[in-house]
């Protein structure tokens, strides 16, 4: 029954990380449009009204709020912050720079694991983070080493990065406060806690909504954003996580970059480019024995 559950939880997490992927550059569309925490708070309202009336009307799932929502309202708060940053970054950085900084989740994660919940980073552990963070930088830079010599941090970067380390203590928070909790109430609480934590950023920060210039394209972008990467994926890393602790859903990411390519040769037709074959092998191996806690804890 737990390999049937462990299963599962890992096909949960590989269809976020694909619908992840997608985010990157929908968000980018979407991040000179409007003020971060306008674009979040539209998200999160957007997806509380798509779920409210499959959550209200079931009395199982009203009754599950209120004692849901203290401890969503933690969790969210982390949640909603890693996006408001990310949009804030992309005004003055790149997808590729994002892309690049996020591998870095993973091992932030399993450090912060090690103090809150004793997960102990072997050396051997260790050494698989590295070969995973080379692995994506190998995907992402095409195995051009000029290119990497050229990466620099910018201001965008370093915003990033803060907000990288709040969706490490998001899959934390999950691990830590969940308490048999119903998903989809869990999903629908911390989508509220989210939207009140940024109707309050935008009352501090005086912040006006614009939601009007959200048009076109654009619309599609959101949606995307709204069902695809906050509904759905939110349900996936909450059920997937508890399952298998924040350490080994975090060791998806590294597969990011590689299902960036896989979304643009699907929907774009653009051909995978031979050099980075390897560096795809190189970050999917890493992913595997990171799931594997007697090969790699040992």
């Amino acid at each position: 029954m737990k390999n049937t559950s462990d299963l599962q939880a890992h096909l949960y997490v590989l269809l976020a990380t694909f619908l992840i992927a997608g985010s990157f550059i929908a968000s980018q569309k979407l991040a000179n449009t409007l003020n971060p925490f306008s674009l979040t708070l539209l998200r999160f309202v957007g997806a509380i009204v798509i779920m409210a009336p499959f959550i209200l009307t079931k009395k199982v799932f009203r009754n599950g709020i209120l004692k849901t929502l203290p401890r969503a309202l933690i969790i969210s708060f982390f949640y909603s912050f890693y996006f408001m940053g990310m949009f804030k970054a992309l005004k003055t950085t790149t997808v590729l720079n994002t892309a690049t900084l996020y591998t870095l989740v993973p091992l932030m994660t399993a450090i912060l694991a090690f103090f809150i919940f004793k997960e102990k980073i072997t050396l051997n552990k260790l050494w698989v983070y590295i070969v995973g963070l080379i692995g994506t930088i190998w995907v992402i830079f095409k195995a051009n080493f000029d290119l990497f010599l050229s990466f620099s941090l910018n201001h965008g970067d370093y915003i990033f990065l803060i907000a990288s380390v709040s969706m490490c203590f998001y899959s934390i928070s999950i691990k830590l406060l969940y308490k048999n909790d119903n998903a989809i109430v869990l999903v629908f609480c911390t989508l509220i806690g989210g939207a009140l934590w940024m109707s309050l950023g935008m009352l501090v920060f005086q912040k006006p909504l614009n939601w009007q210039v959200i048009q076109g394209e654009l619309i599609y972008n959101m949606l995307y954003l709204i069902i695809g990467t906050t509904i759905i994926t939110l349900f996936l890393y909450q059920k997937s996580t508890v399952v298998l602790g924040p350490s080994k859903v975090m060791s998806y990411i590294y597969l990011n970059p590689v299902a960036v390519a896989i979304l643009l040769f699907i929907i774009d037709n653009k051909s995978i480019d031979k050099i980075v074959i390897p560096g795809i092998i190189i970050t999917s191996i890493a992913t595997v024995m990171l799931q594997r806690d007697r090969k790699v804890l040992k």
